[in-house]
């Protein structure tokens, strides 16, 4: 539903300016058609008939949104708009014309065709010619800003459609202190052309050349400007940057604007912007009709994929959203940064740990949210194989508090933020991921047996493998070990794992969840995200030295370090028992239920307690084989309790 515009004293301006231009119109294009006797015998009538032509004008207007539309940003659009308005105008006339005055006062016509051929012209000509004068004066202000002395000068790379957004940017001051002096694209169709008066003067392999050449004409290029397409294979992004970098020259990257809403911004160029397949293309309509008027509840909302979904969800139109977040610094600083930006919703932060169950099951019925996405865990795997007890509290009683918690306080649905470690498990992660997975599939089960004709709750888990950037990734600490020279550390030289961005994850997390709130029950409850090509970790690590413009092994060492406990060589995202099938959704794949039933369930985590409290760990041993029996079966280096569990 689009909200009704606000009508403000601007607009009132912009109206008479409008019913002006149509009174001159009508009275110009008569005296120009008539000699001075027939126009002052139909001056009168013309005079009784303009007031109600002035009223039907401006209903037109508005409709058109001429009456709205802010001039410094008029476009094509806009222009477009005022032929159509003033065509509906020129009919008006016609029909006063040819059905209402001549046939029953005149018996010939009062205006006549040419009169309301030149009245249309005229229309258009005066309705556009302020709008179109005012974005020109603008628009030399604006260029002055961007030829002064503190402008950097700057080739933007890409193709012409995405540097045409840019460029609009600087003109219209969002992008500021920039002037670009070219552009280069991987398209050959754009060599040769001009975009919003900057030359295309070549393609991306030109990039030396043509900053050789303006170093000649006295202007030193001081930036380069990467749009989404230079990053294509194509567009050669790892010459561009390495190139930018050998030259001292910042390099900036334009961020993707599919997801609208978003102001231009440049932000520095990462490594990481290199090391990705092409990112899945996301239904953004899908995901507002998911989240749209929504309260919405994120546990670990501080945390790299917690804030990044809290971001998502206020994107997307969430109406309230309240982040629960155990880390007071992290909270803080996601409460901090949704202050410092406009938005819709109403955003609440609360300190608060998933295993405090009181409180959690207090902070929910207080809020009755909507949605619930369970971003919370304790997820490093090192440190859980040898505090494994603290990851049974936090991964496993935690989330059963938060499925728990969701399901009292009326919750439409809960999204668990799961692992493809969770899958044939080998490390304590995997398997108290793997054992979350279990309890919220049960209790989805449960419910939707139980439902009695009522639209039960719905709880899914959306596996993922590691995402770029994240708090713990391998791409930080990678970068930091360059900077400091080295060596950079790899576990083993066969090891393999997956990758993607925090946004595409994000996203594509809220895509399934949208596939289980449909209308229609769909029998899964565990998605996983495709995740395109595992990456050698070693090729990963000699790519980014590259990029950073060193040579691995002689200007950066790597040592390999030896696989750690609870890790495996390759990452694999169904169990062997656990059926897969295609929802119909890219990047997303399911797999059916596979669990046992919630009584037994239950039971584990009744006796899970009793052990953990009184640190009993031959029971924790029997429950986790007796609820996960393919743990330990495929490790490169197995969990401190899988030996026992094998007996």
């Amino acid at each position: 539903m689009t909200p009704r515009r606000k009508f403000t004293s601007r607009n009132v301006l912009i109206a008479l300016h409008d019913l002006i231009t149509v009174v001159a119109a009508v009275l110009v294009s008569c005296y120009f058609r008539f000699d001075d006797h027939d126009f002052a015998l139909r001056l009168p009538l013309l005079l009784k008939a303009l007031p109600y032509f002035l009223a039907i004008s401006c209903v037109i207007f508005y409709v058109f949104n001429l009456t709205t539309t802010k001039w410094r940003f008029i476009s094509l659009v806009d222009a477009l708009n005022i032929v159509k308005a003033s065509s509906l105008l020129a009919f008006v006339i016609l029909v006063f014309d040819y059905v209402i005055i001549a046939p029953n006062l005149y018996g010939t016509f009062f205006l006549g065709k040419k009169t309301i051929i030149l009245y249309w012209l005229l229309q258009i000509f005066l309705l556009a010619a302020a709008r179109f004068t005012y974005r020109y004066f603008r628009y030399k202000r604006t260029l002055v800003h961007v030829r002064a002395d503190d402008a950097t000068p700057a080739i933007i790379v890409g193709r012409a459609a995405d540097a045409e957004i840019l460029l609009r940017s600087v003109e219209s001051g969002a992008v500021k202190q920039l002037r670009p002096v070219c552009l280069l694209s991987p398209s050959a169709a754009d060599i040769g052309q001009t975009i919003r008066g900057v030359a295309v003067l070549g393609g991306v392999d030109q990039l030396e050349e043509v900053i050789t050449d303006f170093a000649e004409r006295q202007t030193s290029i001081k930036r380069i400007i990467m749009t989404p397409s230079a990053f294509e294979p194509d567009a050669q992004p790892e010459t561009v940057l390495a190139y930018g970098r050998k030259l001292g020259l910042k390099v900036s990257r334009l961020p993707s604007l599919g997801e609208g809403g978003e102001i231009p911004r440049l932000t520095p160029v990462a490594v990481e912007d290199l090391l990705l397949r092409p990112s899945r293309t996301i239904d953004y309509e899908r995901l507002e009709g998911l989240i749209k008027n929504k309260s919405v509840v994120v546990t670990g909302g501080g945390g790299s994929i917690g804030s990044e979904i809290c971001k998502r969800v206020v994107t997307f139109g969430a109406s309230r959203l309240l982040i629960v977040e155990n880390s007071e610094p992290a909270l803080y600083a996601i409460v901090e940064e949704f202050s410092s930006t406009s938005r819709a919703a109403v955003v609440e932060g609360r300190i608060a740990d998933i295993r405090d169950r009181e409180r959690l099951m207090r902070l929910m019925n207080e809020f009755k949210p909507d949605i619930v996405f369970h971003a919370a865990a304790l997820k490093h795997v090192p440190i859980l194989e040898r505090d494994w007890g603290e990851g049974v509290k936090t991964n496993i009683f935690g989330s059963v508090n938060v499925a728990d918690a969701a399901l009292a306080s009326g919750a439409e649905s809960m999204v668990m933020i799961s692992t493809d470690k969770a899958i044939e498990p080998v490390s304590m992660l995997g398997l108290t991921k793997r054992f979350a997975e279990m309890y919220c599939q049960a209790l989805d089960r449960e419910l939707a047996a139980r439902a009695d004709g009522k639209v039960p709750m719905r709880l899914i888990s959306v596996r993922f493998g590691n995402v770029l950037a994240s708090n713990g990734s391998v791409v930080p600490k990678f970068k930091a070990q360059i900077e400091a020279g080295g060596p950079v550390t790899v576990t083993h030289p066969d090891m393999v794992r997956y990758f993607m961005t925090i946004r595409e994850a994000c996203d594509l997390v809220l895509t399934a969840a949208s596939h289980a709130a449909m209308p229609e029950r769909h029998d899964v409850s565990v998605y996983v995200l495709n995740m395109g090509q595992p990456v050698k970790i070693v090729d990963l690590a000699e790519r980014m030295i590259s990029l950073s413009g060193l040579q691995p092994y002689s200007d950066i060492e790597i040592v390999f370090t030896g696989a750690r406990p609870g890790e495996r060589l390759n990452e694999i995202l169904f169990a062997s028992q656990e059926p897969t099938i295609e929802i119909g959704l890219p990047g997303i794949l399911a797999a059916k239920p596979n669990e046992p039933p919630m009584d037994t369930v239950r039971e584990w985590v009744a006796v899970l307690k009793e052990a953990v409290a009184s640190e009993n760990k031959l029971a924790i041993r029997s429950i986790l084989k007796d609820a996960v029996p393919e743990f330990g079966a495929h490790p490169a280096q197995t969990s401190p309790l899988a030996p026992d569990m094998s007996r």
